[in-house]
C-alpha cells in the first residue's frame, strides 16, 4: 500500500512537471513570438519568396533578411497555423518592426507587395518603356515589342498600327514579374472603359472613327498641357482638315524622329524633312495612328471642339497660345512671339535668383 502511494506521488509529480514544463515552453514561444522585431537597418526591406520555396526555405530567407529572430518557433507556429494553405510566392514589404505572429498572418494572407507605377497624360511608348523599366516591372524593349499587338484592340480598332494610344495613363499597380502583356493588358482595360457608346457617337457626329478620334487626341495632347485650349485646339485641327490643310503639328515630327531613332532632343530645320507617315509636314490629314497616349481631357476634347473658325495658334511664351483667323493675323502673333523671346533673352537673372521656369516654346514658323 505504501509502495503503491508512492508510485502516485511521483506520477504525479512528474506529471504536474512536465505539464508545467510544457506551459513554461508555450509562454516562453508566445512572448518571443510575440515581441516585435526589425533586424535590418534600411528604413524597408523587399523578400521575394520565390516559386516552389518550402517553408523551412522560406523561414531561413526570413531570419537571413532580418524579418524573424526565432527560426524554430517562428517554424512550429507557422506549420499549426498554416494548416494545408498555401503561402503565395512574391515579394513582401516590410517597413516596420513586426511580432512574427504578425509576420505569419502576412505571409497566410498573401499580402504581396505592389510596385505603382503613373503613366502621366501624353505618354508615348517610349516614355512608358522607360517607366516600366526604371520601376523593375518590364524590360524596355519587351514592352515596345508587346506594344506591336495590334490583335489585342481589333475589336475597338481593327486599323491600329499599334497600340499607342490606347495605354490609358493612370495609376497602376503591379506585382513584381507580372507579364508585359498582363500589364499593357491593364492599360488596355481602362482605355475600354472610357470608350462608352456615347463617346462613339460623339466622334460620329464629327464624321470621325474611333481610330481617328484618338489620332486627333494625341496631337491635342503633345500641343497644350491647359485643359481649357483643348477644345480649341481640336477645332484648329478640324478646321485645317475640313479644308484640306495640312496640319503641320511639331510633335507628329518629333514622334517620327523617335521612330527612326533619330530625334536629338529639339527640333532642326532638317526635321521637318524626315519621310514617314507621320510627319504633318509633308503628309496631309492626320497621320498614320496616335503620337501618345492620350488622357480624358484630350479625348473628350478631340469628339467635343469649340465652334470656332481659327486655322492657326502659336506659343504667347507663357504656356499658352495665341490663336488666329487668318494667316495674316497669325504672322503678326509670330512676330510678338519672337519679340518677346528676344526681350526674354536680353534679360539676364541676378546671380541670386532662382532660375525661371517657364513653358517650352512652340515652333514659332508652326502651321502657317
Amino acid at each position: 500500500m505504501h509502495f503503491v502511494s508512492r508510485f502516485w506521488y511521483r506520477t504525479t509529480v512528474l506529471i504536474l512537471f512536465l505539464a508545467l514544463s510544457c506551459l513554461a515552453v508555450i509562454i516562453a514561444g508566445a512572448y518571443l513570438l510575440s515581441s516585435p522585431y526589425k533586424g535590418f537597418s534600411e528604413k524597408e526591406k523587399l523578400v521575394e519568396i520565390p516559386h516552389g520555396t518550402r517553408v523551412r526555405g522560406i523561414v531561413e530567407l526570413l531570419e537571413k533578411e532580418g524579418i524573424i529572430r526565432h527560426p524554430r518557433s517562428f517554424l512550429v507556429a507557422l506549420l499549426l497555423e498554416r494548416r494545408k494553405r498555401v503561402i503565395r510566392a512574391g515579394e513582401y514589404n516590410f517597413d516596420r518592426p513586426l511580432t512574427e505572429f504578425e509576420v505569419i498572418q502576412k505571409l497566410l494572407r498573401g499580402e504581396v507587395h505592389y510596385h505603382e507605377v503613373t503613366v502621366p497624360e501624353g505618354s508615348n511608348i517610349f516614355d512608358i518603356a522607360g517607366i516600366l523599366q526604371n520601376a523593375g516591372l518590364a524590360e524596355k524593349d519587351e514592352f515596345l515589342a508587346a506594344t506591336t499587338r495590334v490583335d489585342l484592340i481589333k475589336e475597338i480598332d481593327p486599323i491600329a498600327v499599334s497600340l499607342e494610344g490606347y495605354l490609358f495613363p493612370d495609376t497602376y499597380k503591379f506585382e513584381r514579374h507580372t507579364p508585359v502583356l498582363e500589364i499593357i493588358g491593364k492599360m488596355l482595360d481602362r482605355f475600354r472603359k472610357f470608350v462608352t457608346p456615347e463617346y462613339l457617337e460623339a466622334a460620329r457626329k464629327q464624321n470621325m472613327t474611333l481610330h481617328e478620334a484618338v489620332i486627333l487626341a494625341s496631337l491635342i495632347e503633345k500641343e497644350t498641357g491647359k485643359e481649357t485650349e483643348r477644345p480649341v485646339i481640336s477645332a484648329v485641327f478640324l478646321n485645317r482638315l475640313r479644308i484640306h490643310q495640312r496640319l503641320e503639328c511639331d510633335p507628329t515630327v518629333i514622334y517620327a524622329a523617335l521612330l527612326k531613332d533619330a530625334y536629338r532632343g529639339k527640333l532642326y530645320r532638317s526635321d521637318m524633312q524626315i519621310d514617314s507617315p507621320y510627319n504633318t509636314y509633308l503628309q496631309s490629314g492626320l497621320p498614320l495612328g496616335p503620337i501618345a497616349n492620350p488622357g480624358k481631357a484630350s479625348l473628350e476634347a478631340a469628339v467635343h471642339p469649340d465652334p470656332v473658325d481659327y486655322l492657326y495658334f502659336v506659343s504667347d511664351n507663357n504656356g499658352g497660345h495665341v490663336f488666329a483667323k487668318t494667316l495674316a493675323q497669325h504672322q503678326n502673333a509670330v512676330h510678338e512671339y519672337r519679340r518677346a523671346l528676344a526681350q526674354d533673352a536680353s534679360i539676364a537673372p541676378h546671380p541670386s535668383a532662382p532660375p525661371a521656369v517657364t513653358a517650352k516654346p512652340r515652333r514659332p514658323g508652326t502651321r502657317k
